[in-house]
């Protein structure tokens, strides 16, 4: 797999990092791991690229031949570095087969543009996958509850990473619609509390069952397939 790292990218990606060290951030990594290893497998084509979260390998069970990483390349050990921006992508017009975006949209400076140039970029009938974090989970309420007391307190700690916008599920299904993109699949996960401890967490994974099936969409976080 080739790498490419985005311009100004390394402090962001240094402050994801360390979201991801913590419990429910090893746990959500955990999750998109095992949804993208099931989804990825059966693309098939040529050209495959991921768009950000390098600590995520998101096309690690595809099998075409040319596959890059947009981000820094901790952890890959196949990776080749390269130097991009994900707003103008190095790739020819109807070049790739698969996009993958773990969530690039949310951390992008212009999230429209950003899947307008995957668009451009993708062939007809070439598979985009999305994850994102769900504003109306219990992580998203958190998260906006924080911020609200942020205004009161400054410096005070968010739950999730504190640079996204999160993207609910409706509003991007529109947007891609609006690029003529097909929803093809989609699924909700992580249902616990907005937890800190591993053990608390642990003691919740029971909901985890419960939400997939009674409440699917107030998953923490969700994944979507487009063609």
């Amino acid at each position: 797999m080739d790498t490419v790292n985005p311009p100004g990218g390394d402090n962001l990606y240094e402050l994801l990092d360390q979201w991801l060290a913590t419990p429910p951030g090893q746990m959500l990594l955990d999750w998109e791991q095992a949804q993208l290893d099931r989804v990825v497998a059966d693309m098939f084509g040529y050209h495959a690229v991921q768009l950000g979260w390098p600590r995520l390998q998101a096309l690690r069970a595809n099998r075409m031949p040319h596959r890059w990483l947009l981000a820094g390349a901790q952890g890959q050990a196949s990776a080749v570095s390269l130097i991009a921006d994900v707003q103008a992508l190095p790739f020819a017009e109807r070049s790739l087969d698969l996009v993958v975006l773990p969530h690039t949209l949310e951390f992008a400076a212009d999230p429209h543009h950003t899947l307008a140039e995957v668009e451009r970029v993708l062939m007809p009938e070439g598979k985009l996958v999305i994850l994102g974090f769900n504003p109306g989970s219990a992580w998203g309420l958190a998260q906006r509850w924080a911020r609200l007391r942020r205004m009161a307190q400054p410096g005070r700690e968010l739950y999730l990473p504190q640079a996204g916008e999160f993207i609910a599920w409706r509003r991007l299904r529109d947007w891609l619609r609006l690029l003529s993109f097909e929803v093809e699949a989609g699924r909700f996960g992580i249902y616990r509390p907005a937890l800190r401890s591993e053990h608390w967490l642990a003691r919740w994974q029971w909901i985890d069952r419960v939400g997939d099936h009674w409440w699917p969409i107030f998953g923490a976080v969700y994944m979507l397939v487009a063609v």
